[in-house]
Formats: C-alpha cells, sequence, structure tokens
C-alpha cells in the first residue's frame, strides 16, 4: 500500500494478515501509539497487541492516574478538563520511544503539541469506528466517561465526534474498524503497522 504525500494509510478490508511474530526489524524499537473516539476499543486492542507482540503496554488514563492517585473522572472533577490536559502533555514528555504499545486517550489529539510528542515517540494509528458502533460499546461499558456524564451524552457523543475527527486523520495510520472483534481488530492494526514498516 502506497501512502500518498500528507494522507494516511487506511486498512479497509479484511486484508489477509501474515501470523504475528515476534519481530526484530528496526521499526519495531519505537512506541505504536493507538488514538481515537473513546470507546473505540483502544485498551482492548493495545492489550492485544502488546500480547501477540511481546511489546509492553502503556495507557496513558492509567499512568496519569497512578501519578496524581486518582481515577480520570475524579480527576476531571478536581482540575477540570483544561489542567487534565495539561497533566497529559506533561505525561507525554516524560516518555521516550520504547518497544511498547500506547493506547491514548481520545481527547490527547485536541492539542498541537501532543502531536509534536506523539510523532517523537512513534508510528501514530486511528481506530475509527462509526458513531452507532461507538455508541453501542458505550452503551455496554461499565466504565464512566467524564465527558458524557449528561443526560443526552449520544449527541454529546456525535458534537464530540465531528469537532475531532480531523484531529484523529492526523494520524500516519487509519484502521476503520467495521464491527470486528478485538482479536480481528488487533490482526487489521498489526498489518497497517508492519506495512507502515515504521
Amino acid at each position: 500500500m502506497t501512502k500518498a504525500q500528507g494522507t494516511p494509510n487506511r486498512v479497509t478490508g479484511m486484508e489477509e494478515v501474515a501470523p504475528i511474530v515476534g519481530a526484530t526489524s528496526s521499526f519495531m524499537t519505537r512506541c505504536w501509539i493507538l488514538v481515537g473516539m473513546m470507546g473505540v476499543g483502544k485498551s482492548a486492542v493495545g492489550r492485544e497487541l502488546a500480547q501477540r507482540t511481546d511489546r509492553e503496554f502503556l495507557d496513558t488514563d492509567h499512568m496519569l492516574q497512578t501519578r496524581l492517585g486518582r481515577p480520570v473522572g475524579q480527576l476531571f472533577q478536581i482540575y477540570g478538563e483544561s489542567a487534565f490536559r495539561d497533566h497529559e502533555t506533561s505525561l507525554l514528555r516524560s516518555l521516550e520511544p520504547s518497544f511498547s504499545i500506547l493506547s491514548t486517550g481520545g481527547g490527547i489529539v485536541i492539542r498541537d503539541e501532543n502531536w509534536d510528542e506523539l510523532r517523537r515517540l512513534g508510528t501514530v494509528l486511528y481506530l475509527k469506528a462509526s458513531e452507532e458502533d461507538i455508541i453501542r460499546r458505550l452503551s455496554a461499558s461499565k466504565k464512566r466517561r467524564p465527558l458524557l456524564e449528561v443526560a443526552d451524552w449520544e449527541e454529546r457523543l456525535r458534537r464530540l465526534l465531528h469537532e475531532r475527527e480531523a484531529l484523529y486523520q492526523k494520524a500516519d495510520l487509519v484502521v476503520e474498524l467495521e464491527g470486528e472483534s478485538i482479536e480481528a481488530a488487533a490482526d487489521r492494526a498489526y498489518a497497517a503497522f508492519k506495512e507502515a514498516g515504521r
């Protein structure tokens, strides 16, 4: 697959995927980074990728919880979104490129300086799903989402996704999910990273 200038690679079909094995090529010494809307499955896909490739799994939300000693929902309540985003940026700046999978919070893309840090750390892949699939996953999830703690959360989600779509598209790679399992999504993400060769 050839990447046009300024356009992220896209994996939209169920391409044949080679068996996932531990790779030794130099491009795999940098982070594989997952971005996307809340509820798309970044953490689950990231864990699956880490298990299959022997990479370390990192999650920015979990690291912030450890650093600040509170769940993300409480961090939003105590500090507000702007201060939470400051902590996100500080966390990214503290990281170094590594043989790891990095799952990020859904809003990490809204700050330009975060993109500088993400690209310093590795290759960024956007896990893209339809509004309907995201709403279905969030409806079934017990995890609280601070930005969706409103009565009309589905409309709020649609608005956020509309506002962020162009930012997510800044990723090096895009995998468009079609309701497949976490395992199948991990297969396709792996294929995209491997084909990109970085």
